[in-house]
């Protein structure tokens, strides 16, 4: 069963979501408000309103109702999955009331040393984290360097509690996508590159791409008749139509709306190559994207730091050029050789075999046994974990 807000409480929804899931299986979606567009005025509201998340109001629809649903369905195993908060504190609040086992799917790290930027955010979640680890059966993570963090820093958390089960692809969703054949680069035809979803200023910060590109077209090196660059629904577009306008690349760039997922990656089937942004304060995650763009099998300009997980899966599976996104010299250096590679037909593709081994049927299978090895845990051994943890957080307030 899956347990879920209300439509009305998400600020945007996609369809694709609910045709997803198929319709045997229960969707209940207890009460729930987004606390700045129902509760705010304006827009503002206190923060202590939105804490840990602006979901908070989830507790009182979802805790009554997860209740109900584990009592009538005989339910074996709670899972929540991450980054909602409340998602977390509904699931342990299921957890702790019901006794059943509960597997908390992080994703990535739900804290670091400087995230939530707001500290009081970040105390609430750090909180929430601790009591995760402290109580979950298993914790699961989508990258190994995300795992090594955790283990790290909760030096009592079991080993064999943490587990990776990384991103993948719905082999469906490619199903249906139109792949046409490579056509000549002319003067009305030219180098199209993509960029889909959100770009942070932060964490996929393009501006030092766009300084490098400035340098490029001053040179006489690229220009808007040959080269077309998208980034589809990218956020904080006045920030980056402003560097933009500050840069004379305009040309060169578009900035689109958001488009429904199975649009989206028909323009990526339709691009010459596409680009994925990932800053070295996320070297532990791998962005979800990177996965459908290897099924997509096109070229990949990959701005990211060469130590993090994301470029170490790009290395395994192959066809992506790796450039420091923080370095405009980096970015100056290799960004003709790759747009020369591209023209040409000569850039390495992602390797169909490697790609395979990231079908989300892979990763169902390892999730189903991971259930099937919680719901057969026994419940002393979940007590004597909670019972280190307790053990070792009473040292360390003695400390």
């Amino acid at each position: 069963m899956v347990l879920t807000l209300p439509s009305f409480a998400y600020p945007l929804t996609d369809q694709r979501g609910n045709e997803s899931v198929p319709r045997d299986i229960p969707v209940i979606r207890a009460f729930a408000l987004d606390t700045q567009r129902h509760l705010g005025f304006r827009g503002a509201y206190l923060p202590w309103m939105a804490l840990p998340d602006r979901w908070v109001s989830w507790l009182i629809g979802g805790v009554p109702s997860g209740l109900l649903a584990i009592r009538r369905k005989n339910v074996d195993v709670l899972m929540s999955t991450f980054p909602m908060a409340s998602a977390i504190l509904v699931g342990l609040c299921l957890h702790r009331l019901s006794g059943k086992p509960w597997i908390v799917d992080l994703r990535d790290s739900m804290t670091e040393d400087d995230y939530p930027r707001d500290e009081r955010q970040r105390r609430v979640w750090r909180w929430l984290e601790r009591q995760a680890v402290r109580h979950a059966s298993l914790i699961l993570f989508t990258a190994p360097s995300a795992r090594r963090m955790y283990l790290e820093r909760y030096r009592d958390l079991l080993p064999e509690s943490c587990v990776v089960v990384p991103n993948g692809y719905d082999e469906q969703d490619f199903a249906c996508l139109r792949f046409s054949k490579p056509q000549a680069f002319t003067p009305d035809r030219p180098v199209k590159l993509l960029h889909t979803g959100i770009i942070y200023p932060e964490e996929r910060d393009p501006r030092p791409f766009f300084r490098a590109l400035s340098r490029l077209k001053r040179e006489q090196r690229i220009q808007g008749s040959t080269l077309r660059i998208v980034f589809r629904a990218p956020g904080s577009e006045e920030l980056y139509l402003d560097c933009m306008r500050e840069l004379n690349i305009e040309d060169l760039i578009e900035l689109q709306p958001h488009v429904p997922y199975r649009q989206s990656l028909q323009e990526c089937a339709d691009a010459d190559g596409l680009l994925l942004f990932q800053a070295a304060n996320c070297n532990h995650q791998i962005p979800a994207k990177a996965y459908e763009y290897m099924r997509i099998g096109k070229p990949i300009y990959a701005l990211t730091h060469d130590a993090g997980d994301t470029a170490a899966l790009l290395r395994e599976v192959g066809g992506a050029t790796i450039a420091d996104l923080a370095s405009e010299e980096d970015l100056y250096a290799t960004f003709p050789s790759f747009l020369d590679a591209v023209r040409a037909g000569m850039h390495p593709l992602p390797d169909r075999t490697m790609t395979q081994r990231y079908a989300r049927q892979d990763q169902a299978a390892q999730l189903a046994r991971l259930l099937d090895r919680v719901s057969g845990s026994s419940s002393e051994a979940i007590r004597r974990q909670a019972s280190n943890f307790a053990a070792e957080h009473a040292r360390s307030r003695q400390e």
